[in-house]
């Protein structure tokens, strides 16, 4: 039997990882534990509710406006501590956050080998998103195992000279995590005004604190006043940076219903009663287009580009003119919206778990 170590920080590293989780814990050459970093604390803890996980270790590392340096000081020692304690034989990470990079680079000083599940994603500019381009390049190359989701991240591998024996195209797991979601019948836990379509908003990145926000919140600010029948649904990042400028720019609007960030599956009913996205999520990115759903993304660059490339996702950036530009052409325009709610979904079908576990099976040689 095989100790795999899984480890989660963050809401969408949970429902991402949640699918694996579930998949290995199936298989009887596989001892699955755990382990929480709980980078978001409350936000994760909803996510590992809805699944039925309960981490074996916990370091609750989060603290409120900690810098990046002692983010990751916490990380490396209290997951250095973990790795001693369990001695996998595997550390599966997920995606690009810090807790990834940093659980990744004590794995590594331990020679223990590393799963990197959605790995190959890349902009091409280190500092955008920041911090987490940097953080997958630097996993990425610590790993042994990249479980790609999709041909081009594969590509993108390749060409850092990643052996293709090391590279497994699987689909991303966010899409089993979202299929099996939708399947079940799910209200919002939220009263709505009145409407006749609903815009949701999402907005939570590093990169966009500061004026970025404040042109979002404009731009949405706009949108609402010029379209009154339209409900705009925004769930609210926690962090300050984000909730302030929010609450102050939109509380005021009968359209605009601000409330705490939703649990997974409520979001996703969310999302499935939407008319339009718009966003700042990578996970919206992957999971919005197989539900149908346009999204306007509020980013310079995307590491998801397949996306946009189907046109099914269009980048629009913090720039308010943009916003409301594009917006009201899917709001007004339905040639131009139904070419982008096709229901194309370029990142799998659901069975990237199990992709996953069948490769580390066949290479662990049980």
């Amino acid at each position: 039997m095989k100790k795999i170590l899984c480890v989660i920080g963050t809401r969408p590293e949970a429902i991402k990882m949640a699918p694996v989780i579930l998949e290995l814990q199936k298989k009887s050459w596989a001892k699955v534990s755990v382990l929480a970093t709980a980078q978001h604390r409350q936000m994760l803890d909803q996510v590992l509710g809805f699944f039925n996980i309960t981490p074996d270790y916990d370091l609750n590392v989060m603290k409120p406006n900690q810098s990046l340096t002692e983010l990751t000081a916490r990380l490396l020692i209290g997951a250095g501590e973990v790795l001693d304690q369990e001695k996998p034989d595997v550390v599966l990470v997920q995606g690009d956050t810090t807790t990834v990079m940093s659980v990744a680079l004590a794995a590594f000083y331990r020679q223990i080998p590393i799963g990197h599940v959605e790995a190959g994603l890349r902009t091409g500019d280190i500092f955008n998103p920041f911090p987490e381009e940097a953080n997958r390049i630097i996993a990425g190359h610590l790993a042994t195992w990249h479980f790609a989701p999709t041909t081009s991240s594969r590509d993108n591998l390749l060409k850092e000279s990643i052996s293709p024996n090391k590279i497994e195209v699987t689909g991303n797991t966010v899409i089993d995590t979202l299929l099996a979601t939708a399947e079940k019948k799910i209200t919002l836990p939220i009263p709505l005004p009145k409407h006749e379509r609903l815009v949701l908003i999402t907005s939570h990145r590093r990169e966009n604190f500061g004026e970025p926000i404040q042109r979002i919140c404009r731009a949405i600010r706009k949108l609402a006043e010029d379209n009154p029948s339209i409900c705009f649904l925004y769930p609210v990042h926690p962090n300050p940076n984000v909730k302030l400028v929010a609450e102050q720019q939109l509380a005021d609007l009968s359209n605009v219903v601000l409330c705490a960030p939703l649990d997974y599956a409520p979001f996703v009913a969310a999302m499935k009663m939407s008319h339009l996205i718009i966003s700042d999520s990578g996970g919206v990115q992957e999971e919005a287009p197989a539900l149908g759903k346009p999204v306007l993304v509020l980013r310079q660059e995307t590491e998801r580009p397949e996306a946009v490339t189907e046109g099914v996702v269009k980048l629009v950036g913090t720039d308010y003119n943009r916003i409301v530009t594009e917006a009201q052409i899917l709001i007004d325009n339905a040639q131009a919206y139904a070419e982008m709610a096709r229901g194309v979904s370029p990142y799998g079908d659901g069975s990237a778990s199990t992709r996953i576990a069948n490769r580390l099976e066949k290479d662990l040689a049980i």
